[in-house]
């Protein structure tokens, strides 16, 4: 039988409060403990009511919700979902609150002030549900990080393509991953990150800023090069055409497959249909099973596609991940800050 989850409701709308509270009120596992109006009135209830999961909007009088999260991170982790609005400050926000520990975050569909929240209504319960089941563990886990080494790739060997799969928790575990790759990686990397529009631009950028590697959110036409990271932007899936003897992104906005636009199937698949690279395959953490569709392709295609998951251990929502692990197919499964140095220790062989 599932437990009751307790949730602490943040937000400087008296109408998001009530709404809010009204929506998780209507799942019978889901209990609105009680609604804070700023950050500083949600560490105080924290404390009082030591909620399962708390929902926190971003802007806020007195004390906004990056500086609660990180508050509550420091004395009282928690999964904690982020409520932001679909602009690019908001998207620049939610990357930095994924940063700080965010479990997750729910895109307002209008605004800081949605009229037509009731609309994403399945989508909030359902991210209540599967952040109250993060082992926490996991979340207040400090990853060692350390910069990569210099590599000398010696070169005539074959080409690979390494393509990353991932959703829930992914941005932080993404991070860990890019920082540990050389700027003179000698393959292009090629990412998709269950987001919306804005979100995976201003993912890119900030992954740009912080990695010694390159990212970009994909475009229409880039020719994929070595030492370069795609992002697929939200909203569109990302495929490959043979473009001499590399390849080039081509974005399409046919039907979401399994809800999802961009598809780590539909990359997987693309990438399976193509000969000029062999392929690292990697699927981290997040909800549901987008990418096992995608490996067994892949495997079905070349055995000799490498296949890594990243392990129960570190996996926010060890979801993905597992489906792929059922397939039999996964070749390594890895704790989170060893994701790099795997991929190094294969391009080097």
């Amino acid at each position: 039988m599932m437990k009751n989850i307790r949730v602490l409701i943040v937000d400087d709308s008296a109408f998001m409060r009530k709404v809010l509270s009204d929506i998780l009120l209507s799942h019978e596992n889901i209990t609105a403990v009680d609604t804070a109006r700023n950050g500083k009135a949600a560490l105080e209830k924290v404390k009082e009511f030591d909620p399962d999961v708390v929902t926190m909007d971003i802007e806020m009088p007195e004390m906004n919700g990056l500086q609660a999260l990180k508050e509550i991170m420091s004395f009282s982790p928690r999964p904690v979902l982020m409520l932001s609005s679909l602009t690019k400050t908001g998207a620049e926000s939610t990357i930095k609150a994924m940063e700080l520990g965010a479990v997750d975050f729910i895109p307002k569909p209008s605004g800081s002030i949605s009229l037509d929240i009731q609309k994403i209504k399945d989508e909030i319960i359902e991210k209540v549900l599967a952040a109250s089941q993060v082992p926490f563990k996991n979340m207040k886990k400090k990853n060692s990080f350390a910069p990569p080494t210099t590599t000398s790739f010696e070169g005539g060997k074959e080409k690979y393509i390494v393509a990353i799969g991932t959703s829930t928790g992914g941005p932080r575990a993404l991070q860990m991953v890019l920082r540990g790759l050389p700027r003179n990686l000698p393959a292009p990397v090629v990412v998709v990150q269950h987001m919306p529009p804005n979100f995976t631009k201003s993912l890119a950028n900030r992954l740009d800023m912080i990695a010694e590697i390159n990212v970009k959110e994909a475009e229409n036409g880039d020719i994929l090069r070595d030492g370069t990271v795609y992002i697929a932007p939200g909203g569109f899936h990302m495929e490959f055409v043979q473009k001499g003897k590399t390849l080039a992104v081509k974005l399409s906005q046919r039907d979401p497959v399994k809800g999802h636009r961009p598809s780590v199937d539909v990359m997987f698949e693309s990438i399976a249909a193509q000969t000029t690279f062999k392929t690292i395959a990697i699927v981290m953490t997040g909800m549901g099973s987008d990418g096992a569709k995608g490996v067994i392709k892949l495997k079905e295609t070349s055995m000799d596609t490498i296949v890594m998951t990243e392990s129960e251990n570190t996996s926010v929502v060890y979801g993905m991940p597992k489906a792929v692990k059922r397939t039999g197919l996964t070749d390594y499964s890895e704790d989170l800050d060893a994701i790099s140095s795997k991929i190094i220790e294969q391009l080097e062989k």
